[in-house]
């Protein structure tokens, strides 16, 4: 007995992996990152896709390949040169795991990225998905990648009905992708179990009838697509007020940088101070920005004097530092001041 058994009574596996892999192989959409077999650039794909739409990953993927095109050109870059390439892909956090793990790829590999499954997620920020979407795409390796795109696909085709919040169901999926993989194409099975997920079985209004394995499907059967997944929701996202601080000066502009660790750790931004009954400034404008987590709603105003921990900066040399979603939208509201 298996944690899934009880998932493949009478269900034909070797159709829905078949059906899978051929509808993948017909009609999956055309992107970069699956015109190579490079392991170095289908790792950072992966990175850039977590938390982030396609459309908006294609010109940071082309970009940062050119610029980083093997392991020892991202390894021996400096972050703040890494950070500006990452600039407004938000969770910065991951690109500078990305380039530590990179590092050690150099160091201890040579520049190989290791095939091996206990030495590649042993690596700065590698986890379980990441690990299976490595090694099946660019090694051929039949191990799972579990995303959300997985875990609706997989509970609505086999009536999986384990809360997907709970870190423990992870196992649950993991182990029904392994029941299913197709071990002579486990690129092609994983890829198409995401590109079905992000295509067809959405969220919402899935399209059914457009899906090459409804005729195995436990949810398509019973018409209970709407209930599945089964996902509690988050606690209520916390909003925080901010005044932002812009001062200027013989065409400088007085920026300060977050610190090393924490919450865009390493942007350069203007000061930020949580809002109070007194007014700093000329008031400007307002703007929000969204995290996974919190709501910064920032009202921005221009002082009259340098606030204190900044520095000045000309504008080619803030060009040049990276900066946060939050900070580009300030800068927007600035430019239509103009």
């Amino acid at each position: 007995m298996t944690l899934v058994t009880e998932y493949f009574t009478n269900f034909n596996k070797q159709h829905f992996t078949t059906e899978l892999v051929q509808w993948f192989l017909r009609e999956q959409r055309q992107l970069p990152w699956r015109e190579t077999k490079n392991p170095y650039h289908i790792w950072i794909s992966e990175i850039m896709l977590q938390q982030t739409r396609v459309d908006t990953v294609i010109p940071y993927y082309h970009r940062f390949t050119e610029r980083f095109p093997t392991p020892h050109d991202l390894a021996s870059a400096e972050q703040s040169e890494v950070l500006k390439y990452w600039e407004g892909l938000g969770y910065y956090s991951r690109v500078k795991n990305l380039q530590i793990a990179v590092q050690e790829v150099v160091e201890k590999y040579g520049g190989i990225v290791p095939d091996e499954k206990e030495r590649f997620e042993s690596l700065r920020g590698v986890g379980p998905y990441t690990t299976g979407a490595v090694l099946s795409i660019a090694y051929g390796h039949p191990e799972p990648a579990v995303d959300g795109n997985v875990m609706r696909v997989l509970s609505r085709v086999l009536g999986i009905y384990d809360d997907i919040a709970a870190p423990k169901t992870r196992k649950v999926f993991e182990a029904a992708v392994h029941e299913l993989i197709d071990h002579t194409d486990p690129s092609s099975f994983n890829q198409g179990l995401m590109e079905l997920g992000a295509m067809v079985c959405t969220p919402k209004s899935p399209m059914c009838g457009l899906c090459p394995v409804n005729d195995v499907c436990f949810a398509y059967e019973r018409s209970v697509q709407a209930e599945l997944p089964v996902k509690t929701k988050k606690g209520k996202t916390q909003t925080i007020q901010y005044d932002a601080l812009v001062y200027e000066e013989n065409g400088q502009v007085a920026v300060m940088q977050r610190p090393d660790t924490g919450l865009l750790a390493g942007m350069w931004q203007y000061p930020l101070v949580e809002t109070s009954e007194e007014q700093p400034g000329t008031r400007i404008g307002s703007v929000k920005h969204i995290f996974s987590h919190r709501i910064w709603d920032i009202t921005v105003y221009r002082v009259t004097t340098q606030p204190e921990g900044t520095v000045l900066m000309d504008e080619q040399t803030y060009a040049k530092q990276p900066i946060s979603v939050a900070q580009m939208k300030i800068d927007r509201l600035l430019k239509e001041e103009l």
